[in-house]
C-alpha cells in the first residue's frame, strides 16, 4: 500500500482544465488571497480542484499584479461520485444567507436556487458573492465541485417547471408535513430541499405544494426553526437518510490506494 500523504491545507477551485505539469494562471481574486490574505510566497505549496479532473498539487511559481501562475504537479485525488442533491430556498438577510450556502455547500449540494416567494423580504441575490462564498467552503471541506448558483426564480416559476423525477422535499413550519425521517424512506437518487422565507410560506403556496405529485411536506420536529436553520436541518437529514450520510469518511491513505 503507498504511505499516505500529506493534506495540502491551502485549496483553490479552478474552471480551468487540469493536467500535470500544466501552468494556470489565476486572476485577481485567487492572486489577492494566495498573497496578501495568506502570505504565501512563490514555491508554497496549494492544491486546485475541479469536479472533471479532480485535485491537483500545485506550487505558486509567481505573482504578478492582478494574477498567479501555478505549475501543477501530480493528481492527488481522482474526480468521483457526488450527490445528486438541490436547495431552493427564499433569500433571507445576508449574515444568514452567506452562513447556509456555507453549510450547504460542506453538506454536498450541488445546486443552489433561491426563490422568490409571497414573503421574501430580499428583493436581490448577490450571485457572485454567492458563489465565492461555496468556492471557498468547498475548499476547506475538501469536497471536489462546487455548488452551481442559478438565477432567482418566482415560487410560481420553480414549480411549473419542476423536473417531475425529482422529489422535492419542503419544510413545512404549518404542521401539515409528515416528519421528515419517515417521508425520506425509500428515496434515493436526485432530490430537492425547499425552505420558506423568515415569515414561511404563503397559505396559496401551501395549496399549491399540496396539489404537486412531486412535492413532499415533511416537518423538522416540534419547534419552529429558522430559515437558514430549516434549510440546514433538512439537508443533514435528508443526506444521513437517502443521501451520503453513511460513507466513511475520506482519508488521503484511501486517495492514494483509490489511484494505484
Amino acid at each position: 500500500m503507498t504511505p499516505p500523504v500529506a493534506r495540502i491545507a491551502t485549496r483553490i477551485h479552478c474552471a480551468e482544465p487540469l493536467r500535470e505539469a500544466a501552468r494556470i494562471d489565476l486572476g485577481e481574486g485567487p492572486a489577492h488571497y494566495l498573497r496578501h490574505v495568506l502570505r504565501l510566497p512563490p514555491g508554497a505549496e496549494i492544491a486546485l480542484f475541479n469536479g472533471q479532473d479532480g485535485e491537483f498539487a500545485g506550487r505558486i511559481d509567481g505573482f504578478a499584479k492582478s494574477r498567479v501562475t501555478i505549475v501543477l504537479g501530480a493528481c492527488r485525488r481522482a474526480p468521483g461520485t457526488e450527490p445528486d442533491l438541490w436547495l431552493c430556498f427564499a433569500p433571507i438577510k445576508r449574515t444568514r444567507l452567506d452562513a447556509m450556502v456555507e453549510k450547504a455547500t460542506e453538506l454536498g449540494v450541488a445546486r443552489l436556487m433561491p426563490v422568490f416567494t409571497r414573503h421574501t423580504v430580499m428583493e436581490r441575490v448577490n450571485r457572485e458573492r454567492l458563489a465565492a462564498i461555496a468556492a471557498e467552503a468547498a475548499g476547506q471541506c475538501e469536497r471536489l465541485s462546487v455548488p452551481v448558483v442559478d438565477e432567482p426564480v418566482a415560487f410560481e416559476e420553480l414549480l411549473a417547471h419542476w423536473p417531475a423525477d425529482r422529489p422535492l422535499i419542503t419544510a413545512d413550519e404549518s404542521g401539515g408535513g409528515t416528519p421528515i425521517a419517515g417521508a425520506l424512506a425509500g428515496l434515493s437518487g436526485p432530490l430537492a430541499v425547499l425552505t420558506g422565507p423568515e415569515g414561511g410560506f404563503a397559505r396559496s403556496e401551501l395549496d399549491a405544494l399540496g396539489r404537486a405529485v412531486f412535492v413532499r411536506r415533511v416537518g423538522l420536529g416540534p419547534r419552529i426553526l429558522r430559515a437558514d436553520t430549516a434549510a440546514i436541518a433538512a439537508l443533514a437529514i435528508v443526506q444521513a437518510v437517502a443521501g451520503d450520510g453513511a460513507r466513511a469518511p475520506r482519508s488521503v491513505a484511501q486517495d492514494e490506494d483509490a489511484r494505484d
